[in-house]
Order: C-alpha cells, then structure tokens, then sequence
C-alpha cells in the first residue's frame, strides 16, 4: 500500500475548479496545493480552496512532499509536463490530451513502463453512459461481433469560455490535437484501438478569427476534422471533432454502434437498441436507463427536448447505467461538484484508488495513447489530402 496522496495542482483556470474539492475530500489525499504561471489565478483558488501556493510547476515537481500531481494546463502543454513530472517521480494525472505528438505518448508510455509510477489521463468519456451501455451491452454479446460506429465531440468555439477565445494563439488549435472525448467511447466499449486512419476537413476562410495561417500558433485552418478509423478488432469507426458546427448537446456521443446481431442508435434523448429476430427485428427503447435521472423526471414537459439540445440535464446527474460505478464512490464525495455527464468523481477516485494501491488506473498510458495517437495522425492525413496512416501501437498495458 502507498502512501497518501499529496498533491500539486497545476494550472487554475475554468476547469481545474471542479477537481480541487474531489482531491481535497477523497480519503486518499492528504494534501493539496495550486499552482499557475499567473499568480492572480493561484491566490484566487488559495482564497476559494484553503490551500497553499507553489510558485511553479518546476519547484512542485522538485518538492519531496509532493508525490503527485494533477495537470490542468492548456491542451497542448500536457506531453512535456507529464513527462517532466514523472521523469520526478511524481504520480500524473492529466487532462486530456495525452500529448500533441505521438512521439510525447510513446515517451510517457515508456516512462511509466520504466518507474512503475501511476499515470492516468482524465478522459471522461469513458464513463459517459451511452459508452457505458454500449461497452455493457457488447460485452454482454447483444451485438454480436462488432462492424462499425459512429462516435463524434460537436464542441462549436462559440460555447467555449471567453478566456479561451481571446487568447487567439491557442484558441485555433487543431480539432484533432483534442481527440479522445470521440475516440475513447468507441475503443473502450469494444476493448480494440486504431490501426490505420484517414481524414479529411472543413477549412474555414482567411477572416474568421481563429482558424487561419498567423492566427494561431499552428497556422492551422481546419475547424472540423471528419476521420475513418480501422481497428484492430476489424471493425471500423467514423470519428468527428468539430469547432464550427450548428449543434450543442451532448457535445460527445456515439450516435451509431453496429455489430452483426445487434445495434445502438440516438439522437437528443433518445437511445434505440435493436437485436435481430427472425425475419425482422426487436427494437427496445433503453432511454429512460441510459439518460440521466433528473432528464427522464421532465420527459414529456413542452420545452423538455429543447433543453436536452441546450445541456439542461447533461452536466453533474448520474444515470442508471452509471449506478454500479457511483456505488463505490468515497462517501466523502456526496454533494460535491461533478461535471461532463457526472464523470468527474469517477475519474479521480480512479485515479486516487489507483495511485494508493498501486493498481492500474482506467486510463492508464497504454489506454491513453490508444485513444490519443490515432487523433494526432488524422490531423496528419488532413494535411496530406486524406491520405491513409498506419497507427503505431504501444501494447496492452501491463499487470500491476
């Protein structure tokens, strides 16, 4: 058994306010620092939280009592910062992405193999419930052996936080530099990952702001990016982030899962699972198990569809298929804040449990680059005009 947690927050923007209550309340931390190249942020959190201040990421991850730490920075950030912080000896989680380049995966990978440390990246959707369900279900073998789905992040930059918008270096970052809250509901219900991707993009005219050459630091253009996966499993999945798109929520969802005896179908509210039958087929409506509780309490309400479009119910209420999961939450955890389809607890219990035990996490690195990796190199095939990349494999990961 470990010892307690002691952990350094870095980075104390929008996001990272939802987790510093989840690290200071699980029974396995005992201590919790912030940490932001801009001090105003830091004291800000300081006064919210009642923590302490360290300076920089540098001296947090130099310090002997603080053996983990939890990365919150901007997206792009995260590879060196992980790999700094375990080459430390420090216990990682990470927002998601893993890294912006293969190359930062594959070192993480390597370094976690190396130190025996804990790593886990916050991938959320793992514990979305129509990735829950459809893992459930083929896991369960309802669908059979798995042909193909469709999986997408519809995030338009115009609900993104002003902080993000104005800083136009950033903001213009590649759709597929953000790959894994598409990506990971599919490969983690089906237990496989990518072999060979191919995409293609929506570019957006010189004037917009955002996604153009001078704008932002990758002189990128492309605001969506729509991609083909092969998998190893030899099943097929299509892939979408988009930037600029006429939708809000959900945000992230499978739409589509298919295999040779069954499907899962949804759209705003609605989840079909459908099994062959004879000559026909039997279609059963799974909403009211899949949706979360307080958005089946107001099915039937004028305005109910409307705000399912518009994120009403789909931020901190646990669903049905979640109920399993939410049962071995830290009583500690009862009230707290949660977020993106209640996953935040889940994640860092995951990550806190794992740590402690010396277990393996649910995003572990393998997981993590499997999820990851095919995103970065579908930016690639869009650059080169939707030409066809192998996806390089790490392995499985290993048994603690």
């Amino acid at each position: 058994m470990s010892q307690k947690l002691r952990v350094a927050m870095i980075g104390c923007g929008d996001f990272a306010r939802h987790f510093v209550p989840l690290y200071q309340n699980h029974p396995y931390v005992e201590k919790v620092w912030v940490c932001d190249l801009i001090p105003e942020r830091a004291q800000e959190y300081s006064k919210l939280f009642n923590v302490e201040i360290i300076d920089t990421f540098e001296n947090a991850i130099a310090r002997s009592d603080v053996n983990a730490v939890a990365i919150f920075t901007d997206r792009h950030t995260h590879g060196p910062l992980v790999i700094a912080a375990l080459k430390a000896g420090k216990h990682v989680y990470s927002a998601v992405p893993m890294g912006v380049a293969p190359e930062e995966c594959q070192e993480i990978v390597e370094l976690v193999k190396k130190t025996g440390l804990t790593y886990m990246m916050g991938e959320t959707c793992i514990y979305y419930p129509c990735s829950m369900f459809c893992k459930q279900q083929y896991e369960a073998g309802a669908f059979g052996k798995f042909v193909y789905a469709e999986a997408q992040y519809h995030h338009d930059i115009s609900h993104f936080p002003k902080n993000f918008k104005d800083n136009k270096l950033t903001a213009g970052v590649p759709p597929f530099f953000y790959p894994t809250h598409s990506t990971a509901m599919v490969l983690n219900a089906v237990g496989s990952y990518a072999t060979r991707v191919v995409a293609f993009g929506y570019e957006e005219q010189p004037g917009n702001g955002y996604y153009e050459k001078g704008v932002n630091q990758w002189d990128n253009t492309f605001s969506n990016g729509y991609s083909m996966m092969k998998l190893a499993n030899g099943g097929t999945a299509r892939i979408n982030e988009c930037r600029r798109i006429g939708y809000k929520a959900p945000s992230s969802y499978i739409n589509a899962f298919y295999g040779e005896k069954g499907s899962y179908q949804f759209s705003n509210a609605q989840h079909i699972q459908i099994k062959m039958a004879g000559e026909g087929v039997e279609l059963t409506d799974v909403s009211a198990k899949v949706n979360p509780y307080e958005m089946e309490a107001h099915r039937g309400e004028p305005d109910f569809m409307n705000k399912v479009a518009n994120h009403t119910y789909q931020w901190n209420m646990f669903s049905p298929i979640q109920d399993e999961r939410v049962a071995k939450l830290p009583e500690s955890y009862k009230g707290l804040p949660n977020g993106h389809m209640a996953s935040h607890q889940m994640l860092i219990d995951d990550f806190c449990t794992a740590a402690y035990f010396d277990k393996m996490p649910t995003v572990n690195a393998w997981q993590a680059a499997r999820f990851t990796v095919p995103g970065l190199l579908a930016h690639q095939s869009m650059l080169r005009n939707g030409e066809a990349i192998d996806v390089p494999d790490f392995g499985d990961a290993p048994e603690k």
